[in-house]
């Protein structure tokens, strides 16, 4: 009698972070093992399907990173850092953030190479930024753009991508790169930061002052972090085709950073009965690049054909809840 394969084990490095946490969220619903690994241990979502696993482990140290991957028949890599002092603007400047966002792939496909399995390649799916394309020139783009990064944090993202590229041409593993615009969302509930520009201006928005932007016409998009995760789920399913290459995830609609930025005061003001902060706009620091100021929409069709993911989060209603999130850790850490 034919013994029953286990189910396939996924390990997610970076589990206990922003991304990581709505990715494990999602994957724990389906019948897989699944290995969270991160500096410090994660927790499981309460009721999951998975055969949950939690490992805590220092990924720049390549024989916990062996540790952390092996026998995995696919790897999440979300480990990422945007810079010990200031911002992803500071990431050239910050050796460790290097190490991390580019070093650590490249120790990955070391260690995958040094433990292959004939006849084997485990999937590795790896999440990138839409900034990696620079200034395309036009605002709505699909993937097929050639990429020209402006900074040093796509940069070094765009540098990750290529090495497991690489690495899927030689047929070590395969690769998938998915690139997200702004993804705005929840955070982990052990952490009472939440990250990326939409919670920054909540933030602000809930100490009454003022949300600052130097040009309100700029459009841009944001993805709830949700979608993002089902994004990944689906792109686990279907690795064989999208593997070799990066693919846009998306909603599809932009608007002007104007209108952006007074929907989050606008939601701010709902939840505190106050009257909406101002949206003004200020002149650009020194600092500011061409990046800054180009707009971008994303076209996620490529994707959707292949996996049939698509966004599904209403705007709106997310937004409120992320303002009463926001608000209420607010309190409880001034408590």
């Amino acid at each position: 009698m034919t013994a029953t394969p286990p189910p396939p084990l996924v390990a997610v490095l970076g589990a206990r972070g922003y991304l990581g946490t709505a990715i494990t969220r999602e994957l724990a619903a389906q019948d897989i093992r699944l290995r969270l690994v991160s500096r410090r241990p994660a927790t499981p979502a309460q009721g999951t399907r998975a055969a949950v696993e939690t490992v805590a482990a220092d990924l720049t140290d390549p024989g916990q990173l062996a540790a952390a991957v092996k026998d995995a028949d696919a790897v999440i890599h979300l480990a990422a850092r945007i810079s010990g002092a200031t911002s992803w603007r500071g990431a050239g400047a910050d050796p460790a953030v290097e190490r991390v966002n580019v070093g650590l792939v490249h120790d990955l496909v070391r260690v995958l190479r040094e433990n292959a399995v004939p006849g084997r390649r485990p999937a590795v799916l790896f999440a990138g930024t839409v900034a990696s394309v620079g200034v395309p020139g036009t605002v709505r783009i699909d993937g097929s753009e050639p990429d020209d990064p402006q900074s040093a944090y796509p940069r070094q993202k765009l540098q990750a991508e290529l090495a497991l590229k690489a690495a899927g041409d030689e047929g070590l593993i395969r690769a998938v790169c998915l690139r997200m615009p702004t993804i705005f969302g929840p955070g982990p509930q052990q952490s009472a930061a939440d990250r990326g520009v939409v919670a920054t201006m909540i933030r602000r928005a809930l100490e009454g002052r003022r949300l600052e932007l130097w040009d309100k016409t700029v459009r841009r998009e944001m993805i709830h972090v949700r979608d993002v995760a089902r994004a990944f789920a689906a792109a686990l399913e279907h690795t064989d085709a999208l593997a070799g290459r990066h693919w846009l995830i998306g909603t599809g609609r932009s608007e002007p950073l104007g209108d952006m930025f007074t929907a989050i005061a606008a939601a701010v003001a709902h939840h505190t009965g106050a009257d909406p902060v101002p949206v003004v706009e200020v002149p650009p620091p020194g600092e500011a690049e061409a990046t800054d100021l180009q707009g971008m929409e994303v076209d996620a069709s490529a994707f959707t054909r292949i996996t049939g993911w698509q966004p599904v989060t209403d705007r709106s209603a997310a937004l409120a809840a992320l303002v009463a999130q926001i608000a209420a850790r607010t309190t409880a850490s001034r408590a």
